[in-house]
């Protein structure tokens, strides 16, 4: 069965981006369709889209694949399993409203984050993508997509740790990442993470982003 989920159109008009925003265990589209118009003060020009993930998660919600442990290989499994559909819909997305990959962006958090720095990675490339509280589970494809990583130095789901090993192993592949620790956050998102997630999302549509020599450092 395809994807779907809630949608975001743009304040003005005719599309000229798409974000498309990946939830975490638990939760579906609803929960993180909810941070589009906030973004969309930076990104009026773009539209959002926010697929329910493919499995009923246990007790509520749904789930891009079952965590049994918080193993990046044993995880890694599960983000190839479930890439296929959102690949899907992401090109599906895109053909709708007629844009190309490159005015495409990818927002995750937690396990959203994990699919969306797998297939971020392949094609179609998008613009840039923004991780929140997640992990990259393998090596990326290709080192051609910015990435901002956001995580709460409180965080006891996914521990603060992995937004570092994370960097470095995007770094150490010539992806050019930004961080940002946000004091005080537990697993979550705070108003701090969006503001730096909408300029880095403006930059990277106005074309900022573009490979400057640098692959990582640390944001605010």
């Amino acid at each position: 069965m395809a994807l779907s989920g809630p949608r975001l159109d743009p304040k003005t008009g005719k599309a000229e981006a798409l974000v498309v925003l990946c939830h975490g265990y638990g939760a579906d589209g609803n929960d993180l369709i909810a941070l589009a118009p906030i973004l969309q003060r930076a990104l009026p020009f773009a539209a959002f889209a926010a697929p329910n993930g493919p499995q009923p998660c246990p007790g509520a919600g749904r789930q891009w694949f079952a965590i049994t442990e918080l193993d990046p290989q044993v995880m890694h499994q599960g983000v190839l399993a479930a890439s296929g559909e959102l690949r899907i819909f992401v090109e599906g997305e895109l053909r709708r409203l007629g844009l190309a990959s490159d005015r495409l962006a990818l927002v995750g958090f937690s396990q959203g984050t994990m699919m969306a720095l797998h297939i971020g990675f392949e094609n179609p490339k998008p613009a840039a993508i923004v991780g929140f509280s997640g992990m990259l589970t393998g090596a990326p494809a290709s080192n051609e997509t910015p990435v901002l990583l956001v995580h709460g130095d409180t965080d006891t789901v996914i521990p603060p740790e992995a937004l570092f090993l994370t960097a470095a192993t995007l770094g150490a592949y010539g992806v050019r990442v930004r961080w940002h620790l946000s004091r005080g956050l537990a697993h979550g998102i705070d108003e701090p993470g969006i503001g730096l997630a909408g300029s880095f999302l403006s930059l990277a549509f106005a074309g900022g982003l573009r490979f400057s020599g640098e692959s990582a450092g640390a944001l605010g």
